[in-house]
């Protein structure tokens, strides 16, 4: 068995979480290859072998990598999505962040992560990702995200006038500062902050959330992901934004855009204790009352 390890960068003083970490893959025999960067980072505090075998790409993941550990937050896991792109690696988002919504396992639970690994008594769950469309290139070779495609307003623009089409019917024409089209995995995420559901994350839904819509009667509407959702920008400035998962880009309001269910998925792992309902229960305390016995 072999791992790819990602992170953005290690706090020193999580430095013997990550000595612990790479005993325990030692422990169990697990070859692992780490991304470059990190591999720097890590080499002199951590007495790392000068032959330890490095990545920068998704193309230097041979097939033999079975999965990716992402040492971080949420949004360490979501750059190990584009590392990977469509290579069929499983991926652990081990929690030295925040909230770790989707990086849901603890540091306290590291030995018990990797013996999941080695022993294959893990929970794999798929994941549905959402593909962007759009008359010029975008988003580069990594049009999908795993939570949300949104379009927003520039800076102090007024609102957006958003014409928004299922499989070519109108749907509605949004007064808002922007839109967004959530997977169900990201219908915690942005989705929520701005009024959404929370969707189960094997729902098969998109979740489309106006941003501060100027309309009382206006809310965020579930749909089937194997719709094509499209999108015609008016506006008074010239460009506006497109964000995908914590990526961005800078586009005229001319651009046709539209969404869709991407051919792929990834599959996402975690422990047999950390289901979705205890996740929404303990990081976004989902359903607390003084009166119920907390679970």
């Amino acid at each position: 068995m072999k791992v790819a390890v990602y992170s953005r960068g290690i706090a020193p003083s999580t430095y013997e979480d990550v000595k612990t970490f790479f005993e325990e893959l030692r422990h169990y025999k697990l070859k692992y290859v780490l991304y470059k960067p990190l591999y720097e980072e890590l080499k002199e505090p951590l007495n790392l072998s000068d032959r330890t075998p490095t990545f920068t790409v998704s193309e230097d993941l041979d097939s033999d990598v079975e999965f990716i550990i992402g040492l971080g937050g949420d949004g360490t896991l979501l750059d190990t999505i584009t590392l990977i792109k469509d290579k069929p690696i499983s991926i652990m988002g081990i929690n030295f962040g925040r909230l770790g919504f989707l990086s849901s396992i603890g540091r306290d639970n590291l030995a018990l992560a990797i013996k999941a690994l080695a022993l294959r008594t893990y929970i794999s769950e798929k994941r549905t990702l959402i593909h962007v469309d759009a008359d010029v290139p975008i988003f580069g070779d990594i049009p999908f995200g795993l939570n949300e495609f949104a379009i927003h307003k520039r800076d102090t623009a007024s609102m957006l006038k958003i014409h928004t089409y299922i499989n070519g019917e109108l749907l509605n024409t949004y007064w808002a500062d922007g839109i967004i089209v959530s997977t169900p995995t990201g219908s915690t995420g942005y989705s929520l902050s701005c009024g959404g559901p929370i969707v189960f994350p094997d729902s098969e839904n998109f979740v489309i959330t106006p941003v501060a819509p100027h309309h009382l009667n206006v809310r965020s509407l579930v749909v089937n992901d194997n719709s094509i959702i499209s999108f015609e920008i008016e506006s008074r400035w010239d460009e506006i934004i497109c964000a995908l998962d914590s990526r961005k880009e800078i586009i005229s309001k001319n651009v046709s855009l539209a969404v869709r269910k991407e051919k792929f998925s990834v599959n996402l792992i975690r422990l047999s204790e950390n289901n979705f309902l205890h996740t929404i229960q303990t990081k976004l305390i989902w359903g607390l009352d003084r009166r119920n016995p907390y679970p």
